[in-house]
Order: C-alpha cells, then sequence, then structure tokens
C-alpha cells in the first residue's frame, strides 16, 4: 500500500461533563493540534504529539504540551473508513489554580472514533490535584488538507 504520510490535524476543545454537582464551566472551548506519525494506512501503533490552550473548569485559561501513542483499530477501508484509536498522553500543563501557572506533569487516556478526515476525542479525568471533581472531556479533531 502507498505511504499516506504523517497528518496534522486542528483540534476544537469544546465541551467537559463534570460528574459531580457544582458551577463549572462546562463550555471548554479552545484551539489546538495533533501531529500523528502515520507511516502507511494499515499502521495500528500512532506515535503523536499534541499541544492546546483552552478555557478550563473556573474559567481560567490553561494550556498542554505532550506526545504519546495511540492503537489504531480499522473499520472498512483502511485509508479512510472509520476507525477508533485508544492511546495514552504525558503531557506538561499549566493551570492557574494550580501553582500559580507553575507547569506540571501528567499522563490521561483518551480514545478517538471518526475517519481520516475528523474525529471525536475524549478523555475521562478523574478526582487528582490540581482538579477535585472527575469529568469527561471531548474535542473535535479536523485533518488540515496537504497542498
Amino acid at each position: 500500500m502507498p505511504s499516506i504520510g504523517n497528518q496534522l490535524h486542528v483540534i476544537i476543545n469544546g465541551k467537559a461533563i463534570h460528574l459531580e454537582d457544582g458551577d463549572y464551566n462546562e463550555e471548554n472551548w479552545g484551539i489546538g493540534f495533533e501531529y500523528d506519525f502515520i507511516k502507511k494506512p494499515e499502521a495500528n501503533w500512532i506515535p503523536l504529539i499534541v499541544g492546546s490552550t483552552f478555557k478550563d473548569s473556573n474559567d481560567d485559561v490553561s494550556n498542554y504540551l505532550g506526545g504519546g501513542i495511540k492503537r489504531r483499530f480499522h473499520f472498512g477501508d483502511n485509508s479512510g473508513g472509520i476507525h477508533l484509536d485508544f492511546g495514552l498522553a504525558g503531557f506538561v500543563m499549566t493551570r492557574k489554580d494550580y501553582h500559580d501557572n507553575s507547569p506540571f506533569l501528567g499522563a490521561l487516556p483518551f480514545f478517538s472514533l471518526g475517519t481520516k478526515n475528523i474525529a471525536i476525542n475524549a478523555t475521562y479525568i478523574p478526582d487528582i490535584t490540581p482538579k477535585d471533581v472527575p469529568l469527561l472531556y471531548f474535542q473535535l479533531m479536523i485533518k488540515i488538507p496537504e497542498f
């Protein structure tokens, strides 16, 4: 099969669902990127780099930059059909409510469902410092066309 090359995506942050009652911002708008290192269409393991800035649960700006790997499961045509990804991303993040925006390290599992052009990313963030409420977090990922 021909090589499909690496892929750059724009990430649109947008929705958090807090799993406990409270006065939290659930409209986590922001923008970011994901760069997937794909060498062939049938790739099962895909390394990636991610970064984003967004409004967090307290209406403050949060930022992260990191990398990880995801395992892709293809359904139908490998070059453009539906796929499901499960992965783990490690990152450096800043939050105003945690050490006044000093960087800290984290890692989270995630999954993604979509096609080569568009997908929904989701992660579960447990009740750990610097947060006190578990939540589900969703992003829209759109492939940037190649020119």
